[in-house]
């Protein structure tokens, strides 16, 4: 004889536990995210991907003329229409999500890393040099982001390299405050004086005390420092001091065809697109981070 079915309908209690059972293997597969979250992930992997792989899959060269009219509307050869030149507008956004993606996790990557070492080094080392680094940090904070850009790019000119360092310097400063602002208050905490009376250098204690209990907020730091860098290259890209022709990011695609707003508007609203739906799910996929902290001071941020 078989077994009986157990209905749920008749034992209620059986029918939570599936329940439970049910939302935690959601919880498992969603990395513990709200919907917004998996929204923003989801958006964040399909722009990394398009980064990674958009070159190979561009139907045209990124600066192949393809079309006869320039402008040209949607149509089967070309989805997007073509831009100003005649070229197709669907394979320059996949040529230009590499630069835009690749710069800014570039330039967001070297601040926040160089911003934490520098937060580290201050809260453990002495008042002399927490100080110096804190008011050297300041004076840079004083300089508005988008001057501070233009005249890098006017006294040393546009290159990849010097973009992706002039990013970096421009919000390094944010991230070394919040950085010292967490490792301070880690210092002096009990398992860290634990340590010290172990004989712990300096060292030790910032990067296997401290740096650990610190990760989260600054991962969540780092992808606002990624959604900064985005729009900051983007506005330099729009004025013309970004990335330089042949190659192209999202920005420069809106500023050379800004002049077809009326008859080629594709080509300019995808690329605008491309980079509020880039950004967008970059803020959606922090604010549902799992323990993350609550929303970082507006003062700490850049």
């Amino acid at each position: 004889m078989t077994a009986p079915i157990v209905s749920s309908r008749a034992d209620p209690q059986a029918a939570v536990i599936v329940v439970r059972q049910r939302r935690s293997v959601w919880r498992r597969w969603g990395l513990g995210l709200s919907p917004s979250g998996l929204i923003g992930l989801g958006t964040v992997v399909f722009w990394l991907l398009v980064a990674l792989l958009g070159p190979m899959l561009a139907p045209h060269g990124v600066g192949a003329i393809v079309a006869d009219d320039s402008f040209a509307p949607s149509s089967a050869q070309f989805p997007l229409g073509s831009d100003y030149l005649g070229r197709d507008v669907l394979s320059r956004i996949l040529y230009g999500a590499r630069y835009t993606v690749g710069l800014a996790l570039a330039g967001a990557l070297l601040a926040s890393t160089a911003g934490t070492a520098l937060g580290l080094a201050a809260a453990v080392s002495g008042r002399w040099i927490d100080e110096t680094m804190s008011r050297l940090l300041d004076a840079l904070t004083c300089i508005p982001s988008k001057i501070f850009a233009l005249v890098m790019v006017a006294g040393f000119g546009s290159s990849v390299p010097l973009l992706m360092l002039t990013a970096a310097l421009t919000y390094l400063p944010g991230a070394y405050r919040i950085a010292r602002s967490l490792a301070v208050n880690l210092n002096v905490m009990e398992y860290v004086d634990v340590a010290r009376a172990r004989g712990e250098g300096r060292a030790h204690i910032a990067c296997f005390e401290i740096l650990p209990n610190m990760i989260h907020p600054m991962l969540a730091d780092f992808g606002l420092r990624f959604v900064f860098v985005v729009l900051l290259l983007s506005g330099l890209s729009f004025l013309g001091l970004g990335v330089q022709p042949p190659a192209a990011d999202l920005g420069s695609l809106v500023r050379e065809n800004i002049s077809g707003l009326a008859e080629g508007s594709p080509a300019i609203m995808m690329p605008a697109l491309a980079i509020a739906t880039l950004t967008i799910g970059v803020n959606l996929l922090i604010d549902s981070l799992p323990g993350r902290t609550k929303r970082l001071s507006q003062g700490a941020l850049r």
